[in-house]
């Protein structure tokens, strides 16, 4: 009990920030979370979540697995997995996501293209052997009453 040993928590990576005033220009390349609060002008690839804050302005392509937009981009965006559009959120190109969240008062002009998710289950419902069969045994036994009636 008291000799236990404490397991530290395993390293975390901590994020990378572009302050409200700065300007980069370039390519960044990142396995973290990246956010954006100032203005950046290149090429962002990412392995984690790009935030644009309200302050930030990115005349960029952005390839990342999450995207949130609160402030303005110009640029194409590629959200492996989804892209959020707060209601401040202004973008200037073309989308490829794998879901889109666009809140009301954000701004959008491009093109969207989401990929295709499998389906859980067909448009009108599922329908198992037993109700078609049941279908089938209704319409035979209508006919017969008007054959014998």
């Amino acid at each position: 009990m008291w000799n236990r040993r404490k397991t530290s928590a395993p390293y975390k990576s901590t994020d990378s920030l572009i302050g409200h005033g700065g300007t980069l220009e370039g390519k960044v390349h990142c396995d973290t979370n990246l956010r954006i609060e100032g203005n950046f002008s290149g090429e962002i690839l990412c392995q984690g979540t790009v935030t644009v804050g309200e302050q930030g302005t990115v005349h960029s392509s952005i390839k990342a697995q999450e995207i949130i937009i609160a402030g303005k981009v110009f640029g194409n965006v590629t959200a492996d997995q989804k892209l959020i559009m707060t209601g401040t959120g202004q973008l200037h190109g073309n989308i490829a996501a794998g879901s889109l969240n666009i809140m009301e008062g954000s701004v959008l002009n491009g093109s969207v293209a989401m990929a295709e998710q499998p389906a859980t289950e067909q448009a009108g419902g599922l329908q198992t052997g037993d109700s078609a069969d049941k279908a089938g045994k209704r319409d035979s036994h209508k006919q017969s009453k008007l054959e014998a009636g």
